[in-house]
């Protein structure tokens, strides 16, 4: 018999279809249904599929008694009770690697975007206005880049920054082995006074709440950017509109907020700030391969082995 799987995140119809040949699928991508769905059938679910800001409860684990799995799509987890689960028996795993290429990708993009101003330049031709009445925008080679978070996602960041001749430095808690002759910077102040732009690739949750706030904008300076890939909480929304509007920073690119689903309000008035709604890590590959993942860690559940991707 197919394992009851309780499906809290939307996915598209093709890669639904692979949890639909594996499990009984209840889906519940709302709070409304969420709650109803664990009230009526709870002691049924086995398997739960989520995401880091959908998260999952430890009152909610207690009302699944038969759950085995729970595990988060993506990479980020900072809203799964992962304590209380394992205290519970529960194994948890998240998607990690599955979708760094895509947000690697969708953070240059951005930082391109940002930095050569193609957005602003692109209204301006539409209103007529010509390169010879525009200002020059810098090139990548030789800009500094501060990752904040050199992760799966942050390295890869690195090396595609590297490849346009950018010069990389990065925060972490403390020096990777593995960073190379990357400079490691103790704090993010002291990365954003070295940079000329930050890209956030940090987890999110409580240790790393506004980790780039009006001293970090202020050390970072009038030509740098900012890019959020991370989380909405990583960025203080009101320190970086003050930046914006005092001209400390030239701007900044987001894909992460801390009101979404609703766009920052804050920020949607400034032509030089770039959103797009949280899909850096969303790509039909990307996708496939979370979903590919889940159901990699279920096989390695039922035959009793190591998770592919535990936490």
């Amino acid at each position: 018999m197919n394992e009851n799987l309780l499906l809290l995140v939307p996915i598209a119809a093709e890669h639904k279809a692979l949890l639909l040949e594996r499990f009984a699928v209840t889906e519940a991508p709302d709070p409304a249904s969420r709650a109803a769905a664990i009230a009526s059938r709870g002691a049924s679910f086995e398997l739960v599929l989520t995401n880091g800001t959908v998260g999952f409860t430890a009152a909610e684990i207690a009302a699944c008694p038969k759950l085995k799995l729970l595990a988060a799509q993506g990479a980020g987890y900072e809203n799964l009770d992962v304590a209380a689960a394992k205290a519970a028996g529960v194994r948890v795993c998240n998607g990690a690697g599955t979708n760094d290429d895509c947000v690697a990708d969708h953070a240059l993009a951005l930082l391109l975007a940002s930095v050569r101003a193609l957005p602003q330049q692109g209204v301006a031709l539409r209103a007529g206005v010509w390169r010879d009445d525009l200002p020059l925008f810098p090139n990548f080679k030789g800009r500094r880049l501060g990752v904040i978070g050199l992760g799966g996602i942050g390295r890869k960041i690195a090396v595609r920054a590297a490849a346009f001749g950018m010069v990389v430095g990065y925060h972490n808690r403390r020096p990777r082995e593995d960073a190379g002759d990357l400079p490691w910077f103790d704090s993010v102040a002291a990365l954003a006074a070295w940079a000329d732009d930050l890209v956030v690739a940090t987890p999110g949750g409580a240790a790393t709440r506004h980790i780039v706030n009006a001293e970090v904008l202020a050390a970072l300076g009038a030509g740098g950017h900012v890019v959020n890939i991370a989380r909405g909480s990583c960025v203080d929304t009101a320190a970086l509109a003050a930046a914006l509007k005092a001209g400390q920073i030239a701007g900044a690119a987001l894909d992460v907020y801390e009101s979404e689903p609703r766009p920052p309000q804050e920020l949607i008035g400034f032509d030089n700030v770039i959103l797009t709604p949280h899909v850096a890590g969303w790509s039909p590959q990307s996708i496939r391969a979370t979903v590919e993942n889940f159901i990699a860690n279920v096989d390695a559940l039922q035959r009793g082995a190591a998770l592919i991707t535990p936490l």
